[in-house]
């Protein structure tokens, strides 16, 4: 036998193609950047954390930061769809707020009257639920029909749902709801899942395969990259965007149950200024602003680089507020590492 090297597959193509197949693993390796460089982070921000604090480590550090990551994966789930499409819903947080409030509500205005807790859970989910998807319709509908800008709209949607929120209830919190609702909130299966979190890890799965392997997913791409393009090709860009909006009004709901079920009751309080948190963690998972890029594992990393930042302050002993700070610098720059991505593709 012979010990000549064998010459690799690239060498043995022709200059052009070899050209080629380089430009594209390139492309390909740029595209999955936001992935990885994030992935990357939130290594670094594990091995950081549990050496400041072997607390960080302990089974209460994980339950705290899972189930913060809850709250901002939720409304990260729905944002993805919406930045991808090239949009943005700065309501999330406010209509996470305002379905926990309708539907603890119906909840307790059902306990009052001495309703089945079945019938009483399941009215409050599908109330809660409901006006989710139809603030997003409404979302949906303002930006399609009247041609306004989804900043304004959802800008203007977060005050009207906030000012919804102190209305319902007079500005006070609701307490009563069924116990089984607080007891699921707080229940760990061996100790370490918390169900919010294995709730929300089949919502994540589900809004995974949603976008990348339907053709619901595809249209939502071909929108961000291209909404002329996507109409040419018979797309009808205004019935899909109403559809993602109405999704990430539901996703919002979803997590202001969740929510709900951790704390036991509703409050006043709940989803304020999560909007942010849930834009940050989807742009640092690699998403463009500018639309047509972005997937659900990003968000998930990008979900929980922010909850194990958070919590790894807190057990440091930083003070509260240098976690905006924190959250604020990150948001910037992904922002500018997704401006040099760009660049690089044009270049390529």
């Amino acid at each position: 036998m012979s010990d000549a090297p064998t010459p690799s597959r690239e060498a043995a193509m022709p200059a052009p193609a070899a050209r080629r197949v380089s430009r594209a693993a390139s492309l390909e390796f740029l595209s999955r950047a936001g992935e990885l460089w994030t992935l990357a982070i939130l290594i670094v921000l594990i091995a950081i954390f549990g050496i400041l604090s072997p607390d960080f480590f302990s089974r209460a550090s994980w339950l705290a930061t899972s189930q913060f990551a809850v709250e901002y994966l939720l409304l990260g789930l729905g944002e993805t769809f919406v930045i991808v499409t090239g949009g943005i819903d700065l309501s999330v947080g406010a209509i996470l707020g305002f379905s926990g409030m309708v539907g603890a509500m119906v909840m307790r205005a059902m306990i009052y009257r001495h309703v089945a807790t079945d019938l009483d859970l399941i009215a409050g989910i599908a109330s809660a639920l409901t006006a989710g998807t139809f603030v997003g319709w409404l979302n949906g509908q303002a930006i399609t029909r009247l041609r306004l800008t989804p900043f304004v709209v959802t800008l203007g949607m977060l005050s009207m749902c906030t000012g919804g929120i102190y209305l319902l209830n007079n500005g006070g919190n609701v307490g009563t709801i069924p116990d089984i609702v607080g007891t699921l909130g707080s229940f760990a299966i061996g100790g370490w899942l918390p169900v919010t979190v294995l709730v929300t890890a089949v919502f994540a799965v589900l809004s995974a395969l949603l976008l990348a392997e339907t053709r619901f997913g595809l249209r939502t791409y071909a929108i961000g990259s291209n909404p002329q393009g996507a109409a040419r090709a018979g797309i009808d860009v205004r019935k899909h965007l109403v559809k993602i909006y109405m999704l990430s009004g539901f996703l919002a709901a979803v997590a202001g149950l969740m929510v709900m079920a951790r704390f036991a009751s509703a409050s006043v309080q709940a989803g304020a200024n999560d909007e942010l948190d849930a834009i940050t963690a989807v742009v640092i998972g690699g998403a463009s602003l500018f639309g047509g890029r972005g997937t659900v594992l990003g968000t998930v990393i990008g979900s929980f680089v922010i909850t194990v930042m958070v919590t790894g302050l807190i057990l440091i002993g930083v003070q509260p507020f240098w976690q905006q700070v924190a959250v604020g610098a990150i948001l910037i720059f992904a922002v500018a590492m997704d401006q040099l991505r760009d660049r690089l593709l044009d270049a390529f």
